[in-house]
Protein backbone atom coordinates (compact mmCIF):
# COMPACT_ATOMS: atom_id res chain seq x y z
CA UNK A 1 0.00 0.00 0.00
CA UNK A 2 1.19 3.39 -1.18
CA UNK A 3 2.36 5.87 1.35
CA UNK A 4 -0.47 8.33 0.38
CA UNK A 5 -3.27 5.27 0.76
CA UNK A 6 -2.63 4.42 4.15
CA UNK A 7 -2.51 8.02 4.86
CA UNK A 8 -5.86 8.07 3.45
CA UNK A 9 -7.10 4.90 5.08
CA UNK A 10 -5.57 5.90 8.33
CA UNK A 11 -7.36 9.28 8.15
CA UNK A 12 -7.50 11.03 11.31
CA UNK A 13 -7.62 13.92 9.95
CA UNK A 14 -11.04 15.73 7.99
CA UNK A 15 -13.18 14.49 5.77
CA UNK A 16 -11.50 13.89 1.94
CA UNK A 17 -12.76 12.22 -0.82
CA UNK A 18 -10.81 10.39 -3.46
CA UNK A 19 -11.01 7.62 -6.34
CA UNK A 20 -9.19 4.85 -4.85
CA UNK A 21 -7.06 4.54 -8.09
CA UNK A 22 -5.70 8.07 -7.77
CA UNK A 23 -3.66 7.30 -4.96
CA UNK A 24 -0.83 5.31 -6.72
CA UNK A 25 -0.62 7.80 -9.35
CA UNK A 26 -0.05 10.84 -6.59
CA UNK A 27 2.64 8.57 -5.15
CA UNK A 28 4.09 7.86 -8.52
CA UNK A 29 4.63 11.74 -9.70
CA UNK A 30 4.50 13.34 -6.12
CA UNK A 31 7.49 10.82 -4.34
CA UNK A 32 10.20 13.13 -5.20
CA UNK A 33 8.69 16.00 -3.30
CA UNK A 34 8.57 14.30 -0.01
CA UNK A 35 10.58 16.23 2.46
CA UNK A 36 12.03 18.79 0.49
CA UNK A 37 10.75 22.62 0.64
CA UNK A 38 7.71 22.39 -1.34
CA UNK A 39 4.82 24.78 -2.32
CA UNK A 40 2.09 22.55 -3.51
CA UNK A 41 -1.71 24.13 -4.59
CA UNK A 42 -4.91 22.27 -3.88
CA UNK A 43 -7.96 23.77 -6.14
CA UNK A 44 -11.04 22.76 -4.20
CA UNK A 45 -11.26 22.45 -0.47
CA UNK A 46 -13.76 20.43 0.22
CA UNK A 47 -13.58 19.67 4.09
CA UNK A 48 -10.41 20.22 4.02
CA UNK A 49 -8.63 16.81 5.13
CA UNK A 50 -7.17 16.69 1.62
CA UNK A 51 -5.14 19.94 2.66
CA UNK A 52 -4.06 18.15 5.76
CA UNK A 53 -2.96 14.78 4.06
CA UNK A 54 -0.41 16.65 1.64
CA UNK A 55 0.78 18.74 4.94
CA UNK A 56 1.78 15.32 6.29
CA UNK A 57 2.35 13.69 3.08
CA UNK A 58 4.94 16.12 2.18
CA UNK A 59 6.45 17.07 5.47
CA UNK A 60 7.37 19.76 8.13
CA UNK A 61 9.26 22.12 4.97
CA UNK A 62 5.89 21.78 3.01
CA UNK A 63 3.54 24.85 2.54
CA UNK A 64 -0.01 24.01 1.26
CA UNK A 65 -2.31 26.51 -0.30
CA UNK A 66 -6.14 25.46 -0.94
CA UNK A 67 -8.18 27.41 -3.07
CA UNK A 68 -12.04 27.51 -3.00
CA UNK A 69 -15.18 29.92 -4.05
CA UNK A 70 -16.64 29.38 -0.42
CA UNK A 71 -15.82 31.93 2.09
CA UNK A 72 -16.33 29.80 5.40
CA UNK A 73 -13.97 27.43 4.57
CA UNK A 74 -11.34 30.10 5.35
CA UNK A 75 -11.67 28.93 9.06
CA UNK A 76 -10.13 25.98 8.22
CA UNK A 77 -6.78 27.51 7.85
CA UNK A 78 -3.92 26.03 9.96
CA UNK A 79 -0.18 26.03 10.47
CA UNK A 80 1.52 25.91 7.19
CA UNK A 81 -2.25 25.67 5.08
CA UNK A 82 -3.52 28.64 3.76
CA UNK A 83 -6.53 29.39 2.48
CA UNK A 84 -7.37 31.54 -1.03
CA UNK A 85 -10.95 32.24 -1.20
CA UNK A 86 -12.11 33.00 -5.18
CA UNK A 87 -14.28 31.39 -8.31
CA UNK A 88 -11.24 29.11 -10.64
CA UNK A 89 -13.40 30.01 -13.29
CA UNK A 90 -12.53 33.64 -13.08
CA UNK A 91 -9.35 34.98 -14.65
CA UNK A 92 -9.83 38.22 -12.88
CA UNK A 93 -9.35 36.08 -9.78
CA UNK A 94 -6.20 34.73 -10.64
CA UNK A 95 -4.86 37.83 -12.30
CA UNK A 96 -5.20 39.46 -8.88
CA UNK A 97 -4.22 36.82 -6.68
CA UNK A 98 -0.91 35.86 -8.46
CA UNK A 99 1.78 38.69 -7.44
CA UNK A 100 1.05 38.19 -4.14
CA UNK A 101 1.81 33.58 -4.55
CA UNK A 102 4.68 31.89 -4.94
CA UNK A 103 6.00 29.60 -7.43
CA UNK A 104 4.77 26.35 -6.50
CA UNK A 105 6.37 22.65 -7.29
CA UNK A 106 2.63 21.04 -7.12
CA UNK A 107 -0.90 22.07 -8.58
CA UNK A 108 -3.85 19.71 -8.29
CA UNK A 109 -7.07 20.77 -9.94
CA UNK A 110 -9.97 18.78 -7.61
CA UNK A 111 -12.27 22.02 -8.19
CA UNK A 112 -15.54 21.99 -9.62
CA UNK A 113 -15.04 20.22 -12.51
CA UNK A 114 -16.55 22.06 -15.04
CA UNK A 115 -15.11 22.80 -18.53
CA UNK A 116 -14.53 26.69 -18.25
CA UNK A 117 -12.68 26.07 -14.56
CA UNK A 118 -10.57 23.80 -15.79
CA UNK A 119 -9.19 25.31 -18.27
CA UNK A 120 -9.07 28.82 -17.37
CA UNK A 121 -6.99 27.37 -13.70
CA UNK A 122 -4.95 25.51 -15.89
CA UNK A 123 -3.92 28.13 -18.46
CA UNK A 124 -3.48 31.07 -15.70
CA UNK A 125 -1.43 28.99 -13.29
CA UNK A 126 0.67 26.86 -15.56
CA UNK A 127 3.36 29.58 -15.81
CA UNK A 128 3.41 30.20 -11.74
CA UNK A 129 4.59 25.79 -11.66
CA UNK A 130 8.13 25.93 -11.25
CA UNK A 131 10.40 24.30 -14.03
CA UNK A 132 10.07 20.81 -12.98
CA UNK A 133 6.68 21.12 -11.32
CA UNK A 134 3.78 19.01 -11.55
CA UNK A 135 0.16 19.98 -12.49
CA UNK A 136 -2.56 17.33 -12.29
CA UNK A 137 -5.86 17.46 -13.03
CA UNK A 138 -8.58 15.41 -11.56
CA UNK A 139 -12.30 13.84 -12.45
CA UNK A 140 -11.87 14.01 -15.85
CA UNK A 141 -14.65 11.81 -16.15
CA UNK A 142 -16.83 15.14 -16.43
CA UNK A 143 -15.58 15.83 -20.44
CA UNK A 144 -18.21 13.41 -20.83
CA UNK A 145 -21.14 14.62 -18.70
CA UNK A 146 -23.37 17.27 -20.36
CA UNK A 147 -24.07 18.80 -17.24
CA UNK A 148 -20.72 19.66 -16.43
CA UNK A 149 -20.27 21.53 -20.22
CA UNK A 150 -18.92 18.56 -21.35
CA UNK A 151 -19.98 15.47 -23.99
CA UNK A 152 -18.22 12.58 -25.79
CA UNK A 153 -15.70 14.60 -28.45
CA UNK A 154 -17.66 17.69 -27.56
CA UNK A 155 -15.78 20.24 -28.77
CA UNK A 156 -15.43 22.49 -25.48
CA UNK A 157 -14.60 19.53 -23.25
CA UNK A 158 -11.52 19.39 -20.76
CA UNK A 159 -10.58 16.54 -22.38
CA UNK A 160 -10.62 17.58 -26.24
CA UNK A 161 -9.03 21.19 -25.16
CA UNK A 162 -6.16 18.79 -23.56
CA UNK A 163 -5.73 16.80 -26.62
CA UNK A 164 -4.91 19.92 -28.50
CA UNK A 165 -2.22 20.66 -26.48
CA UNK A 166 -0.61 17.27 -26.92
CA UNK A 167 0.21 18.75 -30.85
CA UNK A 168 1.58 22.20 -29.01
CA UNK A 169 3.86 19.46 -26.94
CA UNK A 170 5.14 18.22 -30.59
CA UNK A 171 5.32 21.47 -32.40
CA UNK A 172 8.93 21.10 -32.67
CA UNK A 173 8.16 18.61 -35.67
CA UNK A 174 5.69 21.05 -37.12
CA UNK A 175 5.61 21.62 -41.11
CA UNK A 176 2.32 23.55 -40.58
CA UNK A 177 2.22 26.72 -39.82
CA UNK A 178 -1.02 26.57 -37.40
CA UNK A 179 1.04 24.63 -35.20
CA UNK A 180 4.33 26.72 -33.70
CA UNK A 181 6.75 26.12 -30.86
CA UNK A 182 5.38 27.91 -27.70
CA UNK A 183 6.17 28.68 -24.62
CA UNK A 184 4.26 25.24 -23.48
CA UNK A 185 6.23 23.41 -26.19
CA UNK A 186 9.55 24.85 -24.59
CA UNK A 187 8.39 24.05 -20.57
CA UNK A 188 6.28 20.93 -20.74
CA UNK A 189 8.43 17.51 -21.16
CA UNK A 190 5.74 15.37 -20.54
CA UNK A 191 1.51 14.76 -20.58
CA UNK A 192 0.17 11.80 -18.36
CA UNK A 193 -3.22 10.34 -19.01
CA UNK A 194 -5.08 8.04 -16.55
CA UNK A 195 -8.57 7.24 -15.73
CA UNK A 196 -9.85 10.29 -15.28
CA UNK A 197 -6.59 12.09 -14.55
CA UNK A 198 -3.70 14.21 -16.76
CA UNK A 199 -0.45 14.62 -15.46
CA UNK A 200 1.33 17.65 -16.77
CA UNK A 201 5.03 17.92 -16.55
CA UNK A 202 7.57 20.39 -16.77
CA UNK A 203 11.12 20.47 -17.91
CA UNK A 204 12.52 22.86 -19.77
CA UNK A 205 13.29 21.95 -23.29
CA UNK A 206 14.80 22.88 -26.37
CA UNK A 207 14.41 21.91 -30.06
CA UNK A 208 14.79 17.67 -30.22
CA UNK A 209 18.29 16.89 -31.63
CA UNK A 210 18.80 13.26 -33.14
CA UNK A 211 22.31 11.19 -32.21
CA UNK A 212 23.31 8.59 -34.25
CA UNK A 213 25.86 5.71 -32.93
CA UNK A 214 27.06 2.52 -33.49
CA UNK A 215 29.19 1.37 -36.93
Amino acid sequence: MSRLKACHTNNRCRVMHRWEHYFDIFEHHFSRFVGKPVNVMEIGVFKGGSLQMWKHYFGKRANIYGVDIDPSLKALEEERIKIVIGDQGDRLFWKKIKPALPTFDIIIDDGGHRMKQQRTSLEEMLPLLSPNGVYLIEDLHTSYWPEFGGGFRHPESFVEYSKRLIDQLNAWHSKDSRLAVDGFTRSVWSMTYYDSILVIEKRPRVKPSVVMLGY
